[in-house]
């Protein structure tokens, strides 16, 4: 009984009407905006996800790279000037 319910419920779903209603462009252009915003802002924070944690690996793999050349950047010495970097002669 419910099997008959559902496919009768399916067939007049798909069944078409008559629509006595007036859908223009500026409905239809709306209507095109808000689906592409909301799939734009879907695609931003799945970027948003992503990008910081790349962002943050690859900044870790900077900064691990310039301390195996030895250098040593952004340090103050004891007069809280900045020090200058230590080249490898």
């Amino acid at each position: 009984m419910k099997l008959t319910k559902l496919v009768f419920a399916l067939l007049l779903f798909l069944y078409p009407l008559i629509s006595h209603a007036y859908v223009g462009p500026g409905l239809g252009l709306g209507a095109i905006g808000v689906v592409l915003g909301i799939i734009g802002s879907i695609l931003l924070a799945l970027i948003a996800i992503f990008w910081y944690p790349i962002k943050r690996l690859l900044k870790g793999q900077k900064q691990s790279g310039e301390a195996n050349n030895g250098r040593k950047l952004n340090k103050l010495n004891e007069n809280n000037t900045p020090a200058k970097p230590d080249v490898p002669k």
